[in-house]
């Protein structure tokens, strides 16, 4: 049986849990964290940076979300397109994920990091008091992300769910708007963010994350 190894609040588990959950494809979760001592060894094994998840298939070991995608799509299809079919769609799909990670993810994970680095041994998260000139960094790099991705929704169309832009986005635009909402300008991404939350495994991640929700670090909102 397949084994994903990662945390249930951790985004970029969310991003190959979606995948899993949309194609009811079995396997075996494995929790990271304090007591996990296996599953924390065998992650820091595979992982160059010691990063999850990490996807086990056997003999076969799978690093980085977008490429475990890739990799279900090849190993374990089933009835949810997770890379397109066309040659085109799916370069720009993998467009789409590219940016997402890097200047949605990227972005809000420099807020919160902004608030790990000044939290002091032993409190919890949301004590530390941020570095302000990172908060204000990530705030405007999602600011610019949030324009371009509402730009290019007013033009073209994404692929249907669920597929890697959908695993992508979900947990990007999910921790993204809790760090800074997204704008008033921006109903399509507003939309999208609906629309995505909608999805019964994308709704299944949100759900499963609750217990975490008092140890994000700049507080999480009392919304979704």
């Amino acid at each position: 049986m397949l084994e994903l190894y990662g945390h249930l609040f951790s985004s970029y588990t969310w991003k190959a849990l979606i995948a899993l959950y949309a194609n009811a494809t079995e396997f075996a979760f494995r929790e990271i964290g304090p007591g996990c001592d296996d599953a924390n060894a065998l992650v820091h094994a595979a992982h160059p940076a010691g990063k999850f998840p990490v996807l086990r298939d056997g003999a076969a070991t799978v690093i980085e979300a977008t490429a475990i995608i890739e990799y279900l799509a090849v190993h374990h299809p089933g009835p949810a397109p997770l890379i397109p079919a066309d040659p085109a769609a799916a370069a720009e799909a993998r467009m789409l994920d590219r940016v997402f990670d890097n200047y949605l993810e990227s972005n809000f994970q420099r807020i919160v990091g902004a608030y790990l680095s000044n939290t002091a041994v032993g409190d919890t998260p949301s004590v530390g008091e941020p570095d302000m000139a990172e908060v204000e960094a990530g705030q405007a790099g999602l600011l610019r992300a949030y324009g371009w991705l509402e730009h290019w929704l007013a033009e073209h169309r994404l692929p249907p769910h669920v597929s890697l832009v959908t695993c992508s986005a979900a947990p990007a635009l999910f921790y993204a708007d809790w760090c800074l909402p997204i704008p008033r300008d921006c109903p399509r991404l507003t939309a999208l963010r609906a629309e995505l939350l909608a999805l019964p495994p994308v709704a299944r991640c949100v759900d499963d994350a609750r217990p975490w929700r008092p140890y994000f670090p700049p507080g999480a909102p009392d919304c979704d």
